[in-house]
């Protein structure tokens, strides 16, 4: 295992640990023009300042990385809104604020939803495959986070400008 000493905003890769005949796309910062397209760039090895690609998301989901296994969505939820109740059956999901404040409510019963807190900036939240949850934004800004599929819920490439375009969609 190699030290890598973490120099803001760049990281120094010792000699002989990166092969120059790899592949490796960086993007730092995040471009949100870049995902109007809906540019997706699993599943190529990818690096990404993910607290400034949440931050600076717009959309209310835009996937920017989706791989065989696994799958990273960028969300921004407006104030007083809510990403709305789901399940995914056979999907776990991890997601992370980066900005604002919100509550995430769970349940294995769709009327029940008994497990709740309330989540903040750096919550981490993790939804067990076949749990109901929502995540509702609570503060005055919107909730900007991401979210961790394992396995890929979405097609690759998905962009949802709104809540609305991806109930249309069915998500």
């Amino acid at each position: 295992m190699y030290y890598i000493p973490y120099y803001y905003p760049y990281y120094t890769v010792p000699t002989g640990y990166y092969d120059s005949r790899q592949y490796i796309q960086y993007a730092y910062p995040y471009d949100p023009r870049s995902k109007q397209g809906g540019q997706d760039y699993g599943p190529s090895p990818y690096v990404v300042n993910i607290n400034k690609a949440a931050k600076q998301n717009q959309n209310y989901r835009t996937t920017i990385w989706t791989g065989n296994h696994l799958q990273v969505t960028l969300m921004s939820i407006n104030p007083g809104e809510d990403i709305g109740l789901e399940i995914h059956p056979t999907v776990d999901q991890f997601l992370r604020i980066e900005q604002g404040q919100g509550i995430v409510k769970m349940g294995k019963v769709k009327n029940q939803l008994n497990f709740q807190r309330k989540v903040f900036d750096d919550s981490a939240i993790m939804v067990p495959a076949g749990t109901w949850h929502n995540v509702v934004n609570t503060g005055n800004e919107p909730l900007k986070l991401y979210s961790i599929y394992a396995p890929p819920q979405h097609a690759k490439g998905t962009v949802h400008k709104t809540k609305a375009d991806a109930m249309k969609e069915g998500h």
